[in-house]
């Protein structure tokens, strides 16, 4: 009797033993192994590559100075846009120029999500807001931003609100947009295991529905920001007022009006910066939590 039972025992031990492997093969999918990257590979993947780029800019743009290619007063040397930039520093003026348009693109871009995100929501959410709003936004997404500058000086005035007014105008759509984006692309299963454990309502929405919008709704905020810091330039160098203070757009307005061509490319260039500063402090971390979590991000 002991031996049958050992002979049984010994017949299911293969489909014991493949029940196990199967069970140890769909943990190992479902654990994400996640390890920081070394220091040294990250200065050599990501930091070393933008840096060489820069510099081959900057030896391409004097080779082109040395060349001289066009006249000396439209294409001025790097050293001439330092000489500018170092000028401004010792000056005092180069932090508050910046703070002018930083600080205003900041409360732009978060007055734009508070209300960017509820309208998105509601767009997603609900048809009949969706078919009448919808093809607005879209279109309002599409429109220069640089269109709403005249009438929002006759509206509201050379002031901040009016600055304001632009940002909000060309932010809200992109927030809008990208929210209702990632709500399409919610699996009907989250909406339904979430009704069925009580989650409806704003509820539903806070636990479900932005959670797995995540993705979309980020890439919508960088799309608004974008949006932002784009109006608001628009709006510093058609708008000018001793009373609006000296921003990036007026500098450059500036420099074109005094033809001082090391200050428009200093210009440019800080514009530039701040914008990539920007992705590269806020939305490129964000955007790698999101996918560490989901387990599409391995390493970084």
């Amino acid at each position: 009797m002991a031996s049958t039972e050992t002979t049984a025992k010994t017949a299911k031990s293969p489909k014991a033993d493949d029940l196990a492997g199967l069970e140890a093969g769909l943990d190992a999918l479902d654990s994400v192994q996640i390890s920081r990257t070394p220091v040294t590979e990250v200065l050599t993947k990501k930091v070393l590559p933008p840096v060489l780029a820069v510099a081959l800019v900057l030896v391409v743009w004097q080779v082109l100075v040395w060349a001289e290619v066009t006249d000396a007063y439209k294409l001025p040397a790097p050293s001439a846009v330092w000489d500018s930039l170092s000028r401004m520093w010792l000056e005092g003026t180069l932090l508050d120029v910046l703070w002018t348009s930083v600080s205003r693109a900041l409360l732009g871009f978060l007055l734009a999500l508070a209300i960017g995100t509820p309208l998105g929501l509601l767009v997603a959410r609900v048809r009949f807001v969706r078919a009448a709003i919808g093809p607005i936004l879209s279109g309002l997404q599409s429109l220069p931003s640089v269109a709403w500058v005249a009438p929002a000086v006759l509206w509201l005035g050379l002031n901040d609100s009016m600055m304001y007014a632009v940002i909000l105008l060309g932010a809200v759509p992109s927030i809008a947009n990208g929210l209702v984006s990632g709500v399409d692309q919610v699996p009907p299963l989250f909406l339904r295991a979430g009704r069925t454990l009580g989650a409806t309502g704003l509820r539903g929405a806070w636990f479900i529905v932005m959670p797995a919008a995540l993705p979309g709704y980020l890439a919508g905020l960088k799309q608004g920001w974008a949006f932002s810091w784009r109006s608001l330039m628009a709006a510093e160098i058609i708008a000018s007022s001793p009373e609006l203070g000296l921003g990036l757009g007026q500098l450059l307005e500036n420099g074109r009006n005094d033809f001082d061509m090391p200050g428009i490319f200093l210009a440019i260039i800080l514009i530039l910066v701040v914008g990539i500063a920007v992705d590269l402090l806020v939305f490129s971390p964000l955007e790698r939590t999101v996918l560490r979590r989901r387990g599409l991000l391995a390493k970084g």
